[in-house]
């Protein structure tokens, strides 16, 4: 089991208590909304990757056709969606593929 300090790969959210769980148990979380039929998704999934791998942030895998009531609670309308989390409150969010500079500047923004 590594430690929360060390470089991770994107978390699978199986529940919205467990998404719930890991936007209150860690500083920074990037959630990423997908759907395995979604192209623009798949471009991303290698930047999302590197992303949990090399900052601070916890990335969380959402699977929109998975977890649905979720996806409308959180009133997700396209993917991917990617919403930043800080100290437990939505930070901020952005839709459609993303350059990593972009999402990396917006994980330093929060740190």
């Amino acid at each position: 089991m590594s430690t929360p300090t060390s470089t991770s790969a994107p978390i699978h959210v199986e529940s919205s208590d467990h998404l719930d769980e890991l936007i209150a148990d860690n500083d920074i979380v990037l959630v990423d909304y997908h759907a395995e039929w979604c192209g623009p998704c798949k471009m991303l999934e290698p930047t999302v990757k590197e992303i949990a791998d090399e900052t601070a942030a916890i990335v969380a895998k959402v699977d929109i056709d998975e977890l649905q009531e979720l996806a409308r609670d959180k009133q997700i309308r396209s993917v991917p969606t990617l919403q930043f989390y800080a100290n437990g409150e939505k930070a901020h969010q952005v839709i459609g593929v993303q350059s990593k500079d972009d999402l990396v500047g917006i994980i330093e923004q929060l740190a």
